[in-house]
């Protein structure tokens, strides 16, 4: 997957795992027009690439993300509304197209994520933070909303914890943001390639094919309740037995062998 991105790149390696950088480091990885369109196609391709198991997101340089650039709010402010609801829209886009990734998707955070970084944090399934790492839902004290992230970081930290964090605009250490359940761990700088690993090699066992399903399980589920779920839930669990990896991994836990997903 060679392409020829001017604000990120994307590497993948032999075991299919993808690593997405945001690659702004002089401007702390905050995000214009040109780094969402991007990113947006890199989600894109990793959604139609199956042979991509995991993917990683992080930050080039001391930060993971500081959000929207400034030059970019400031060339948005002089377009036409129509224009400005299309810039917007696009940053929704993206960050829906990311959360929707069919294999899981890690975040490495390596330093500040503010704004729109925490957003891009809230997309991934889990991520893992350097202790150093600092954090904060900044719009409001630019005069802003926090409107496109919203329903990711509701959904990860819930409404009294985005009330916390929101209204003020204050920053937050890594120690809260794991309180919060934004990440899943704060490590030490020195180990957080380490922590990431271990994650990844973690999903790595899963079935490429049955970790989807189960993304696509947890948003529906998420999204009904009653005699809609347990319609939804039995024909899931259906599906799977019918599936060819639920065959075989039935299979090779009656045989006690390696599922083929594992033979990497």
């Amino acid at each position: 997957m060679n392409l020829n991105f001017r604000t990120i790149t994307l590497e993948v390696d032999h075991r299919g795992v993808a690593t997405v950088t945001l690659n702004r480091p002089d401007k702390r990885n905050a995000f214009d027009e040109v780094m969402i369109a991007e990113l947006d196609e890199a989600a894109r391709r990793l959604g139609d690439d199956s042979s991509v198991r995991v993917a990683v997101l992080t930050g080039a340089g001391a930060a993971f993300c500081a959000g929207g650039d400034i030059g970019w709010f400031a060339r948005t402010a002089e377009l036409a509304r129509e224009e400005r609801v299309r810039q917007s829209a696009a940053l929704a886009t993206m960050l829906s197209r990311l959360d929707r990734l069919p294999m899981p998707l890690v975040g490495r955070v390596n330093g500040a994520a503010f704004g729109g970084g925490v957003g891009l944090v809230a997309v991934c399934d889990l991520a893992v933070a350097s202790d150093e790492a600092r954090f904060a839902l900044s719009e409001v004290r630019l005069g802003l909303v926090p409107a496109n992230i919203s329903p990711y970081v509701v959904a990860r930290i819930g409404a009294a914890n985005s009330r916390a964090v929101m209204l003020s605009g204050a920053p937050f250490d890594a120690a809260r943001a794991e309180a919060l359940d934004l990440v899943a761990h704060a490590v030490p700088a020195a180990t957080l390639d380490d922590a990431v690993e271990e994650l990844v090699a973690a999903h790595l066992e899963a079935a490429p094919g049955a970790a989807a399903a189960t993304k696509r399980l947890i948003r529906d589920v998420a999204g009904h309740d009653g005699a809609e779920v347990m319609a939804l839930t039995s024909a899931c669990l259906a599906d799977a037995w019918e599936s060819e990896e639920g065959r075989a991994g039935i299979r090779a836990f009656l045989d006690r062998t390696t599922p083929p997903w594992r033979r990497r």
